[in-house]
């Protein structure tokens, strides 16, 4: 066994953690600048996200708004706000499993990767902070 293959070795890892963590870096800044928008009812209810998941805009057409009936209709924009938000979480998980799933793949078994499924433990990489359904 040669002491200088391990060294190369050990090297050549390094180089790919760096690679990857410059990849990550890359890949969580176009999720910053990425605009995602959820919508309902035909688009009367508009939400617009970051590729985090954090609500940047809501907007509501005002013909949902009937003004004889407010009960009504703060029920019904409650109910569409919300499905345009589920709309939003659903086209954000995608956008984020589009752009660091490929990166969770490569980490593969390397020490603290896991710990959150689909995105290998990496910070900022999974799911919608305060926008979970539940």
């Amino acid at each position: 066994m040669n002491p200088g293959d391990g060294g190369m070795d050990m090297q050549a890892l390094l180089q790919q953690a760096q690679q990857m963590q410059q990849q990550l870096l890359e890949a969580q800044q176009q999720l910053d600048e990425a605009q995602v928008e959820g919508t309902s009812g035909g688009g009367l209810v508009k939400v617009s996200v970051n590729g985090r998941g954090q609500v940047e805009d809501i907007t509501i057409d005002p013909s949902t708004i009937d003004v004889e009936d407010t009960a009504e209709t703060a029920q019904t924009l409650s109910d569409l706000v919300l499905a345009a938000i589920r709309d939003a979480e659903s086209s954000v998980e995608e956008l984020q499993q589009e752009k660091m799933g490929p990166l969770a793949e490569g980490l593969g078994g390397m020490p603290g990767a896991g710990g959150m499924p689909g995105a290998g433990g990496m910070p900022g990489a999974g799911g919608m902070p305060g926008l979970s359904g539940s």
